[in-house]
């Protein structure tokens, strides 16, 4: 298929795609808002797509293609977020030579919204990643990560919070254990708390005191482990909170088409996206609110 046919199926009217096991039917469209959630991870410092005689990704990915993805989805949509989970840095002679300051600077020309930290997001210091931060003009969000006693302190914050045409959407991070998988003098006096005790405590607060309609998290924490499956993974994140509309995970650099639903405590439905990793894919999660704001949704990976 042509690149450009390809990308015109995709971002065809939302209307006319299925639903991840709802249906529209019962609403009319008028009284429908649509906010589509745009998400990327571990895209580690993957600037240029793949080179034509790559074995398994030849012409695939890069920024500007992302770009132009995104651009197009906008026009189809305006009330667009656009998110990264994590792992921005760390793969190719870019970061090794800008320190990260491309990679910002260009997330930053394609209207990145929020994002949260990766481990490698870590591997040039804890400074290293401040001294990048005036190249972002989006936010960083985490929430089981203590920057206390860092330069960090007062910057990332533990959720924010985002109105589009009246819908309130609260987005809050969750980052994996740093001890073994980073250097302790990269992190410093960072404090990793449990993801699910810290989960359960945002999503409250977002949804019963903040009036959240959409609670969104961007975890770094894995998809899941095969090795360890009691390991804290987004299924078991999932399976153990509530008030949880989506979580867009990074880390496992898991390969999803679509969407893994999962139900919470309550026994609702929790979506479970991640898009792999290099910037090879693009998600794209579809909210319909209706006027009492119930929610129906569906959701893809997209091939950049």
């Amino acid at each position: 298929m042509k690149r450009r046919d390809f990308i015109q199926k995709t971002v065809a009217s939302s209307a006319l795609l299925s639903l991840t096991g709802l249906s529209l039917s019962s609403f009319k469209s008028n009284d429908l808002k649509h906010i589509t959630i745009l998400h990327t991870n571990d895209v580690h410092s993957y600037i240029d797509p793949f080179p034509a005689d790559h074995p398994r990704n030849p012409n695939m990915g890069g920024v500007a293609r992302r770009a132009s993805l995104v651009e197009a989805i906008r026009k189809e949509n305006p009330n667009v977020l656009l998110l990264d989970a994590g792992d921005i840095f760390q793969g190719t002679p870019y970061f090794n030579y800008y320190g990260g300051e491309l990679e910002f600077k260009l997330m930053s020309m394609m209207g990145y919204d929020i994002a949260t930290l990766g481990n490698h997001d870590f591997d040039n210091g804890i400074d290293g990643f401040y001294s990048q931060l005036p190249n972002a003009k989006f936010d960083f969000v985490s929430a089981n990560y203590d920057f206390k006693n860092t330069v960090l302190d007062g910057i990332v914050k533990p959720y924010k919070i985002k109105t589009i045409d009246g819908i309130k959407i609260g987005v809050f991070g969750l980052g994996v254990e740093l001890e073994g998988l980073v250097d302790k003098k990269l992190y410093k006096e960072t404090v990793y708390n449990n993801p699910i005790e810290v989960a359960t405590d945002i999503a409250r607060i977002l949804k019963n005191e903040e009036k959240c309609d959409l609670v969104i998290c961007l975890s770094h924490i894995g998809f899941k482990y095969k090795e360890d499956p009691n390991k804290v993974c987004d299924l078991i994140l999932a399976k153990q909170t509530k008030y949880i509309d989506l979580i867009i995970g990074g880390h496992t650099h898991t390969f999803l088409d679509k969407p893994v639903i999962e139900k919470n405590l309550d026994g609702k439905d929790v979506l479970i996206n991640q898009v792999g990793c290099y910037g090879l894919n693009l998600g794209r999660i579809d909210f319909y609110l209706s006027n009492n704001k119930e929610i129906q949704s569906q959701g893809k990976s997209i091939v950049v």
